[in-house]
């Protein structure tokens, strides 16, 4: 992908989860927004794409991030949203492990309150390994944690797994995970 489109597809993740005002859409029931009127908006911040590239932002994505309804006259963000969206996702069971990768200077608030949410619908959890310490490395020194996602799932969390394969929870408390 070239760098226009690297430069494009961050400000799709930035529009499409959590400013879709800026660039003067509105996101509908589900999280999608209309494919013509997101390429107008880019327009509008100098992004002139056509739907081309942006189909080729949406399959190319090494992380998926983005899906086309399928007459691709719509378009969201798979997870991630800081804005109160729908995903319409099914609680399905969970493998029995999970990861998550976080940094090191994370860590106290993380043994205190265990992961929280905060800003955005969920806590992202992946069963690849090597995912979750890409996430990690990107914060600081990493830390890599085991989630014991049966016990949870026994105890009454519900799990959703996006689109693209992250797996979600609203929260993760200290007695399910371990610093693997």
């Amino acid at each position: 992908m070239n760098k226009q489109l690297i430069r494009t597809s961050k400000a799709l993740s930035k529009f499409l989860r959590h400013n879709p005002e800026q660039i003067g859409i509105t996101l509908k029931e589900g999280g999608w927004a209309d494919v013509t009127a997101l390429l107008n908006g880019l327009k509008k911040v100098g992004l002139n794409i056509n739907f081309v590239d942006l189909k080729e932002i949406v399959v190319t994505n090494d992380k998926k991030r983005f899906s086309f309804s399928e007459d691709e006259k719509l378009i969201r963000a798979n997870q991630g949203h800081s804005l109160k969206v729908d995903l319409q996702l099914k609680a399905i069971k969970p493998p029995d492990t999970l990861y998550h990768g976080t940094a090191e200077r994370f860590m106290p608030s993380i043994k205190k309150e265990g992961l929280i949410k905060r800003n955005r619908h969920h806590v992202h959890l992946t069963e690849n390994i090597e995912t979750a310490k890409n996430v990690g490395r990107r914060y600081g020194k990493i830390v890599l944690l085991k989630i014991n996602t049966k016990q949870m799932h026994q105890d009454g969390y519900k799990f959703y797994c996006s689109t693209n394969g992250v797996w979600l929870v609203d929260e993760v408390l200290p007695k399910y995970y371990v610093i693997s």
